[in-house]
């Protein structure tokens, strides 16, 4: 006589919740494993959220609100948003000089500081050091705006004017930084003679250590010249830099304001050198509309946000 074992399937019940509770032990696992480093990382993390994310956050909730620093805040939706962009004549001038800053000198600055260390890079140790620091050291000059204030001097002891009048190209001094033709122009060439700072330091140590045997690899797979040297291994052994380079390149290049302030005065004639920060400035520390400035600076950095976004986009690409 057979007896047959029949095997019924066991019910098994699996909240609905198991998947992420699993996924939080693990999380919580590789926390506990890692807590040395984010130890280490804690005295940075506090001071970033405590200064720069709670900041950001409280300025977002800000510009909801009607506050001129004396007054308790008064709720006003989106009055302050649409006041800057149906009411405000002066920050569409802003955002306009702001929007030409960026489509210029965010490039050209990008690129120029990437082509600068690429060359720098194949000198000796000792020339790479000192052209370095030639080059790296405007961006921190503290009185660099004196020099340029010199050179667009508006009277005749102006370097530009004097050269200019001295060989039969003008009759009588141009005055360079107060006539609006000229304001914008000349603040674009000050801020990308101003922009090999961090950035360029970056690629300089992104290009120190790509790997040579890469090179001698791509040597044997068919590259033939140092073009597509760069396009097909430096630019992606380099991604982590090019992306903060990109970051840098975009903030300075969208927060412009003390070189407008410096050469052109604050505010400029007709607001020619007139940029979104400045106007923030004005509504920030002189009129005291916390809420509207809050607005402007909200405004800001979404406009920053999608930059990189777009840049990260971009530089996916890079090598393909």
């Amino acid at each position: 006589m057979q007896s047959e074992t029949t095997s019924q399937p066991v019910p098994s019940f699996i909240p609905a919740n198991a998947g992420r509770q699993s996924k939080l032990a693990m999380k919580w696992k590789e926390i506990k494993r890692n807590k040395h480093y984010y130890l280490l990382m804690s005295p940075y993390m506090l001071i970033f959220f405590t200064f720069t994310v709670i900041p950001v956050l409280f300025s977002l909730i800000l510009s909801f609100f009607y506050f001129n620093m004396l007054e308790f805040p008064r709720f006003v939706g989106l009055q302050n948003y649409s006041r800057l962009l149906l009411n405000d004549d002066i920050f569409m001038i802003a955002l306009k000089n702001t929007l030409l800053f960026a489509i210029i000198t965010g490039p050209i600055s990008y690129i120029a500081c990437f082509l600068f260390a690429w060359i720098i890079n194949e000198l000796s140790p000792k020339v790479r050091a000192f052209m370095t620091l030639v080059f790296y050291a405007p961006s921190i000059a503290g009185n660099v705006f004196f020099i340029w204030l010199i050179i667009f001097s508006g009277d005749s002891y102006g370097y530009l004017n004097g050269f200019l009048i001295k060989y039969g190209f003008k009759l009588e001094p141009t005055q360079w930084l107060t006539n609006e033709k000229y304001i914008l122009a000349i603040v674009i060439i000050v801020q990308l003679w101003l922009s090999l700072g961090t950035s360029f330091l970056a690629f300089i140590a992104g290009l120190q250590t790509i790997d040579k045997s890469l090179v001698e690899a791509g040597a044997m797979d068919g590259i033939k010249n140092r073009w597509q040297e760069l396009w097909y291994i430096t630019l992606p052994s380099m991604r982590p830099q090019l992306m903060f380079g990109a970051v840098m390149q975009i903030t300075a290049s969208f927060a412009v304001a003390d070189v407008s302030i410096a050469l052109a005065g604050f505010p400029s004639v007709n607001y020619a050198a007139h940029t979104v920060v400045t106007h923030l400035m004005d509504y920030g520390t002189i009129r005291f509309e916390m809420g509207y400035a809050s607005a402007i600076a909200t405004f800001l950095f979404f406009m920053m946000i999608g930059a990189n976004i777009l840049t990260q986009k971009l530089l996916r690409k890079v090598g393909e």
